[in-house]
């Protein structure tokens, strides 16, 4: 087989792998089995959270490609790992393979712009109950969950800094609550607070970076952690900035 094409198939399974928010151990598995499928030796694969390098022998030439952009889309991991598994049992040929990889590559699995408010407002106002609110606190954190939610997704469009969008819905969030409770509308303010930035927490980078920390992978590992770290304090800062004035 042509091992330009062969090539091309592994960089664009781990692409999709990697902007989806997989590890990146699994992203280097994924493609080695997937050349290893398709008849090349000596694979070499690696993935940080921001690049992939493959190769198919040591001294062969090494494909690189730059992840700009990442976000969640498990449904994309799995649509991945199910092409990965055909391939693997030798039922997709290497141009079918590339044209389902495609498919996937430009499809778009996401709930729409509206469903995903409404499902952070009940995420909201469902944790300021979990957490050891009363049951005045679920309109609170409900509207100023989903107001936080809308305001982060709407700032990373017009900034493609993360950070900054964080901390400007922490901050919305912030004052929504404290509104809430000043004007009798909700019982525990920080109940309401900590219920409305759980849409916004890290808990996928969080989870992720332990994973390839215990795989063995330091780099993407320790990445990953300082990344979600700096979300955090992100949304600590900007209710802090809100308590603060």
């Amino acid at each position: 087989m042509d091992r330009v094409v062969i090539a091309k198939v592994c960089m664009l399974a781990g692409k999709i792998m990697l902007e989806s928010g997989a590890e990146t151990y699994r992203v280097e598995d994924t493609m080695s089995r997937i050349a290893s499928a398709y008849g090349l030796a000596n694979v070499q694969s690696y993935a940080t959270p921001t690049g992939i390098n493959f190769s198919a022998d040591f001294a062969d030439v090494t494909n690189f490609i730059r992840i700009s952009n990442r976000s969640t889309d498990l449904h994309k991991i799995a649509e991945v790992n199910s092409i990965s598994r055909n391939i693997a049992a030798g039922n997709v040929t290497i141009n079918e393979a590339l044209e389902s990889l495609n498919n996937v590559n430009e499809a778009s699995y996401a709930f729409p712009f509206w469903i995903q408010i409404v499902a952070a407002a009940f995420v909201s106002g469902g944790f300021a109950i979990m957490f050891g609110g009363v049951w005045p606190d679920f309109i609170p954190s409900f509207i100023a969950g989903g107001v936080g939610y809308a305001v982060m997704v709407w700032f990373k469009q017009l900034i493609e800094i993360g950070f900054v969008a964080d901390f400007v819905a922490s901050f919305v969030i912030g004052i929504f609550a404290m509104l809430f409770i000043a004007n009798g509308f909700g019982v525990n303010l920080d109940k309401v607070i900590v219920g409305a930035v759980m849409p916004l927490v890290p808990g996928l980078l969080i989870t992720n970076a332990v994973r390839d920390l215990v795989a063995g992978h330091l780099v993407a590992g320790l990445s990953k952690g300082v990344e979600a770290m700096l979300t955090a304090f992100a949304i600590g800062a900007g209710v802090a900035v809100v308590f603060a004035f």
